[in-house]
């Protein structure tokens, strides 16, 4: 018979590994043996083993796994109860760290499915906000950052043209970079000088994963082609280190830029229910995860969920251009509380 391996992997690193051989009782002895102190049930393990590996730790995990030829075969299921299934054998998960998954339910009783975000971050966008503010350029550095907005939009024009969903899509990839960056270095400033960071590094963050679950939306909608997929890569590690070194040197300049940008946002959403209305695109249902996260009606479609991307797009706007405002006051953003929950 073929030599098949079994790991009983307990703990993170300290373990032995001891090769059995001789009968099949002497093997299955030797397998309880040595598992003994862990409460693993082998069973008979032993009697269907050839020439078996036995990996035991040395010192006393509690954590475990088996594994043969046939159950690399099988899909593992993971499960937000906890359990591991490996065809028709089901294993309860339990952590020596503390760390249990917690089971969520929504108020009608269902269970809650997303891991990505729980239901107290789910929220009802504002659509009422004012969609035609617009910041003047009357500073020199505003006229730099609006122009530095309108040169990035030429290209992406090209690129993309009317292929809304699509566009939607590969731009949330960048619009979801400065939020993070920002939070980055204030969290770091905020450790440097020992002080608090008025809210801010949570707001900025905030704002970075809101952007990020309207990818996480659009990904329903449409998928990227590969070349759109390596553009991706050009385009976000580019701009993160660019976006990066501006926030360094100014970052008033920087808010202003993210503040023209949702500007620019707004008016391709805007453009995005036009063409659903025209009928250009499908309104197709809502995705189920925008349902829960922007908590709509469960007939909502595509149109629904572009109204609320395009009212956190304008509350991202007012935010950028608020902070790149008290920056130009010559305060610091930790002087002024930040705009927490601002959806």
């Amino acid at each position: 018979m073929a030599a098949k391996k079994t790991a009983i992997a307990l703990g993170r690193r300290y373990f032995s590994t001891a090769m059995v051989t001789g009968g099949a009782a002497t093997r299955g002895a030797e397998i309880r043996r040595l598992a003994a102190p862990f409460s693993v049930d082998v069973g008979k393990i032993g009697e269907k083993l050839g020439s078996t590996w036995v990996r035991a730790p040395v010192l006393g995990m509690r954590h475990w796994s088996t594994s043969t030829k046939e159950d690399e075969k099988k899909e593992v299921d993971s499960g937000a109860n906890g359990t591991i299934g490996t065809g028709d054998r089901k294993l309860e998960v339990t952590s020596y760290w503390g760390v249990e998954p917690s089971k969520i339910v929504k108020r009608d009783g269902t269970e809650w499915k997303w891991r990505c975000f729980k239901p107290w971050d789910s929220y009802k966008a504002n659509l009422s906000i004012d969609l035609n503010k617009h910041h003047s350029t009357v500073k020199f550095m505003d006229k730099m950052a609006y122009w530095t907005v309108k040169a990035m939009r030429v290209p992406t024009d090209i690129f993309f043209q009317k292929r809304y969903g699509c566009r939607a899509m590969m731009l949330e990839t960048v619009a979801a970079v400065p939020g993070m960056v920002a939070g980055i270095l204030l969290h770091l400033k905020s450790l440097r000088r020992f002080e608090h960071s008025g809210g801010w590094i949570k707001a900025l963050l905030e704002e970075a994963e809101n952007e990020r679950m309207h990818l996480m939306t659009f990904m329903e909608v449409s998928q990227p082609r590969w070349y759109e997929r390596a553009l991706v890569f050009a385009v976000q590690g580019v701009f993160f280190n660019a976006y990066f070194l501006a926030y360094l040197l100014s970052p008033k300049l920087s808010h202003r830029v993210v503040g023209y940008l949702e500007e620019e946002a707004i008016h391709s959403y805007t453009e995005f229910l036009k063409e659903l209305d025209k009928g250009t695109i499908e309104n197709v249902p809502a995705p189920a995860i925008a349902i829960d996260y922007w908590q709509l009606a469960p007939d909502s479609t595509l149109r629904d969920v572009v109204m609320v991307v395009r009212a956190d797009e304008a509350h991202h706007r007012d935010v950028n251009h608020f902070a790149s405002d008290i920056y130009c006051l010559g305060r610091e953003l930790k002087d002024m509380p930040a705009p927490l929950d601002y959806h």
